[in-house]
């Protein structure tokens, strides 16, 4: 059987064939892999290890000739993300109806997906069609994590004042480092880098698994039409907004589309602003489902949307590192 051939024949699918066949066996049989040990340990609980260990082998493969590029793209999608989230949210703050909401959507809710993006998502996308600079990015992206950024949309909407606690900087320095180390172990000895760009590709799938058993399509049906809406928004929005940002910048534009997703822990963000301020407390309840509805409806629409975008993108007149990605054999270049 040639099931490595066939998924590489499938945009994404090293990672969106794994990830949907975790989430669906997590919703229908949700305790059939769950029986501890390393059963439990590989195919359920991995995701956090695996990424960690993905852009350690990611960061291996950085140089000091490239490690500003990263810095620069992860700087580049994090705003282009949260100015389209941002903005989407005050049109509905501006459009709502005397019960708060927007087309059924909660504001809050909306500000809260479409800023935070699914890290695990982004790096199996990137992992495929990106490079490692790509790949690196995500050392920034992960500023975008909980309710630090929907604060700061909210506050720059007057809605509420700052406040304090909701943004550490020990957990950016903890997602930074498995990059730094990577880094300055493939900068210290080319053949240590060699070996953990090995790594790389062979993790995606697992990883991907493992994300598919923390969804649950019972996510789309409890946040309704509307949370579905936000999660579609999420996608064509900031995706597209990162994809023709990307393209204008000469980057790969496929790469900039690959944050147009909603990161499972978003749902704790409209909890958090509500506990921080009690004026967001009445909707606090329905935006949590409709942010999980637009975790999971991400999750499935973006790697498609990504398939949709691979056989329509020319990247001719990229940069010349950045040509030499490839766009459909699932093959990328160091």
């Amino acid at each position: 059987m040639k099931i490595k051939h066939t998924l590489e024949r499938i945009p994404g699918g090293m990672m969106i064939v794994p990830l949907l066949l975790g989430a669906t066996i997590n919703t229908f049989a949700p305790d059939l892999l769950r029986i501890g040990n390393f059963t439990e340990a590989l195919f359920v609980n991995s995701a956090g290890a695996l990424i960690a260990l993905f852009l350690l082998c990611a960061g291996a493969q950085i140089t000091l000739s490239n490690v500003g590029t990263a810095a620069a793209k992860g700087a580049t999608l994090l705003v282009v993300k949260w100015i389209a989230g941002a903005a989407v949210g005050l049109l509905a703050y501006a459009m709502a109806d005397s019960g708060g909401l927007f087309f059924g959507m909660v504001p809050i809710a909306i500000i809260a997906a479409m800023t935070n993006s699914n890290g695990g998502l982004y790096v199996a996308i990137v992992g495929q069609y990106g490079r490692a600079d790509d790949k690196a990015a995500y050392s920034i992206l992960a500023l975008n994590d909980g309710p630090f950024l929907t604060m700061i949309a909210l506050t720059v909407f007057g809605a509420m004042g700052f406040v304090e606690g909701f943004f550490s900087i020990i957990s950016f320095v903890a997602v930074l480092l498995p990059i730094v180390v990577g880094m300055v172990l493939g900068n210290l000895d080319h053949e240590l880098r060699a070996f953990l760009a090995k790594g790389s590709d062979m993790l995606i799938p697992f990883f991907a698994f493992a994300l598919g058993m923390g969804i649950n399509f019972q996510a789309i049906i409890e946040g309704g039409l509307a949370g579905i809406l936000i999660g579609i928004l999420t996608v064509f929005v900031t995706g597209t907004a990162g994809y023709i940002v990307f393209r204008v910048m000469k980057w790969n534009p496929i790469v900039g589309a690959s944050e147009g997703s909603t990161a499972g822990n978003a749902v704790a963000t409209p909890m958090a602003i509500a506990a921080a301020n009690p004026l967001f407390g009445q909707l606090a309840d329905l935006a949590t489902v409709q942010v999980a509805a637009s975790t999971v409806t991400t999750a499935i629409l973006l790697p498609i949307y990504i398939s949709f975008l691979v056989r329509r993108t020319d990247l001719t007149g990229m940069t010349d590192q950045q040509a030499e990605t490839t766009t459909g054999s699932g093959e990328t270049t160091a």
